[in-house]
């Protein structure tokens, strides 16, 4: 089933009632035949982001809607690394998001060789893993997710593999 990312602005709330939330969606996606895989919280822009296995968009957007967040938008997205499906261990390594804002013209065929020649490069920044990225499949953006001990690390990690930062945030694993 394909996967989309649900991206949100979350009211002031606490990890508990967002827990509570999401544990809501979760019960409301299944009745969707949807699944809910993660969910990621950068508390410093107050956004959520979560991915849901759904048959459509459709189906994903229905599965949301009883969240009381405001959503910014809803789209396809294609996952590059560790899947968390299939590796749950590793959902909630990942403590900083990177997301890049895709150049017009890049086809998914370039962005999926330079990430393939690219990512062993990670190596030469031991202290930072490489978790995932759910790139959109309009190619608007992709979400790269790392475990790494600072801000610092991160932006290293990505200079080594010439990526670019457009948004860099710490964040929580939720659930």
């Amino acid at each position: 089933m394909p996967l989309y990312l649900v991206e949100a602005s979350l009211p002031e709330v606490t990890p508990e009632i967002v827990q509570t939330q999401l544990s809501e969606l979760a019960a409301a996606a299944s009745q969707q035949q949807a699944v809910l895989i993660e969910a990621q919280v950068a508390r410093s822009d107050r956004k959520i982001f979560v991915i849901v296995e759904a048959d459509s968009e459709a189906v994903a957007r229905v599965a949301v809607e009883p969240s009381p967040w405001a959503i910014a938008a809803i789209k396809q997205v294609r996952l590059i690394g560790q899947d968390p499906r299939t590796n749950p261990d590793r959902k909630a390594e990942a403590n900083y998001l990177v997301e890049w804002d895709l150049p017009a013209g890049l086809t998914m065929e370039t962005y999926l060789q330079r990430k393939a020649e690219k990512t062993p490069l990670y190596a030469q920044v031991p202290e930072v893993q490489f978790e995932r990225t759910y790139v959109c499949e309009d190619l608007s953006k992709c979400l790269c997710f790392y475990d790494g001990p600072d801000e610092a690390a991160v932006r290293r990690a990505r200079e080594v593999v010439g990526a670019p930062i457009d948004r860099l945030a710490a964040i929580e694993t939720i659930g």
